[in-house]
């Protein structure tokens, strides 16, 4: 390369390092060429984890994939222009600039990707307060969670904020200088922390009112073209409500490691290698088609799989090992076990119902389950014998951010009697779980262990209540599924009654086993 060519590279350089855009915009930019993470990824020579990361303010574009992608956001920038707010008449000499990169202040971050907190103020994009602060000083909400401004809030970000110039307001009377107050003591850490994740979650619960909203206006009042709206865009929102919630984690995690044989299906035809031990429980004793009038009600536990993201899942690439090496209270993913033989016939069987015996391949939620039932407080099996496993650190509170986020977003929509939002966030948390492993509707990651691990804590947290309806004195007449638990006697002193995610409400559909129904016992 002449010396000429190799200045003209650093300048070129130089202009587009000065002229980044912000995470929010990067990713509208994408999305406005209707590209995908993946497609970007394959352009610049990174993985796609690496564009959601520079997308979503967990890190910065660094070489040598740098200088690529700065040119692509830069040609996006000239071909999808951000709406430019009403500027002064240019002059003669000013040069045009688009307004995605214009150098536009960022989210001050630690060396490990986390947003910093400072004094709170009003932020210089939306003039909604924040405790998050831009590189230089200024308040400013981490990634994309600007709010819009009401009707009694700030009407403007401040004028140091933007290139428009403001007519200065008129010169009031001075004022004595107050005098100056005794300062508030500072709050302590945790609660800096409390009201971080409060302004937190305030931030991204409005992402999800906003899409409602969007998408009813959208459909003129036609709800259930809204709701299809929804319904198809649930899983690009959830994704983007989960990276962030994750702006202030404290875990990387690995969104696409290299799997192991057991966790990729043979084929489309084939059953997944994984036995997630999906119950499918009757009790022997009692019979549907014998003629008798004991009162049974069918159960349903409401928004299963959304209290089932607290579970422990495995954040990295997973590790082989072989007997109980690899078994710890910190680790998490799939473990080939021999369990041992239930002895309960009136209680369902933990590893749920299957054809054959023997060694079978089941996930730490379930191995948790057996290894708690064959413990001192329950003492009601023999611990499972350990093959093998594939596991890595783990965490059980890696999506506990997203859960709490989506849960309070569906209490608010039934107590408001708000089925539109509550349809939306319902399939944003089943999709999300059902599209995470090796799906083509969600290229964002391949997590089949989580899908797994997920679901059978969806099995185990319903196995409890069964067993704890039968600690009480009631008997488990069925329990299937996630969510499906069919008992006799007074349940409702046992479970609270109501829509909540921790209560249980009578299963309403068709068929004889729906509701409240009677049954009579089995000859013995």
């Amino acid at each position: 390369m002449s010396q000429e060519n190799s200045v003209e590279a650093l300048l070129e350089e130089a202009r587009l390092n000065a002229s980044i855009p912000p995470p929010a915009e990067r990713q509208r930019l994408r999305e406005a060429a209707s590209l995908s993470r993946a497609q970007v990824a394959a352009a610049v020579g990174v993985g796609r984890t690496t564009v959601a990361n520079w997308e979503t303010g967990h890190s910065e574009p660094t070489p040598p994939g740098r200088l690529p992608y700065l040119k692509l956001l830069k040609g996006l920038a000239e071909i999808y222009p951000a709406t430019p707010a009403p500027a002064s008449e240019p002059t003669a000499d000013s040069a045009p600039v688009s307004p995605a990169f214009v150098a536009a202040p960022e989210t001050l971050r630690g060396p490990d990707g986390r947003a910093i907190e400072g004094d709170p103020g009003p932020c210089i994009r939306c003039g909604v307060e924040t405790a998050y602060q831009s590189t230089d000083g200024r308040p400013l909400h981490s990634g994309g969670l600007c709010q819009p401004a009401g009707p009694a809030g700030p009407q403007a970000a401040p004028a140091a904020a933007s290139s428009v110039a403001v007519p200065a307001p008129a010169a009031a009377p001075a004022a004595p200088a107050p005098a100056s107050p005794t300062p508030a003591p500072l709050p302590s850490r945790p609660e800096r922390r409390a009201r971080s994740a409060a302004r937190a979650q305030a931030d991204t619960t409005l992402l999800i009112s906003r899409a409602v909203q969007e998408e009813a206006e959208r459909a003129g009042g036609d709800e259930e073209a809204a709701f299809k709206a929804l319904i198809k865009r649930a899983i690009p929102d959830v994704m983007h409500l989960f990276n962030e919630t994750r702006a202030t984690a404290r875990y990387d995690y690995t969104a696409y490691p290299a799997l192991p044989d057991v966790l990729k299906k043979p084929s489309k035809k084939d059953p997944d290698q994984i036995w997630e031990a999906r119950p499918k429980f009757h009790h022997p004793g009692f019979s549907l088609r014998a003629p008798g009038d004991i009162k049974v009600t069918a159960l349903d536990v409401n928004a299963a799989y959304l209290s089932a993201l607290k579970c422990w899942l495995p954040i990295g690439k997973l590790e082989h090992s072989t007997g109980s090496d690899g078994v710890e209270s910190k680790r998490s993913g799939v473990h080939l076990i021999t369990p041992a033989p239930w002895e309960h016939p009136h209680l369902p069987d933990p590893i749920g119902d299957r054809d054959e015996p023997g060694a079978l391949w089941v996930t730490n939620s379930t191995l948790r389950l057996l290894q708690r039932l064959s413990g001192p407080k329950y003492g009601l099996t023999d611990a499972p014998v350990i093959h093998e496993s594939w596991t890595s650190g783990a965490t059980e509170n890696f999506l506990d951010a997203l859960r709490k986020l989506l849960s309070a977003a569906r209490d608010e929509a039934i107590e408001n009697r708000d089925s539109l939002t509550l349809e939306y966030v319902k399939a944003m948390y089943s999709k999300f779980i059902s599209t995470m492993g090796e799906s083509i509707h969600n290229r964002e990651m391949v997590r089949p262990d989580w899908m797994h691990i997920i679901h059978s804590q969806a099995y185990a947290n319903l196995w409890g209540k069964a067993y704890k309806a039968s600690t009480a004195g009631l008997d488990v007449v069925a329990m299937m599924g996630t969510d499906e638990l069919h008992v006799t006697g007074d349940w409702r002193q046992v479970f609270p009654e109501g829509r909540g995610v921790s209560q249980m409400k009578i299963k309403h559909g068709d068929g004889k086993a729906s509701g409240e129904y009677t049954v009579g016992t089995v000859a013995r």
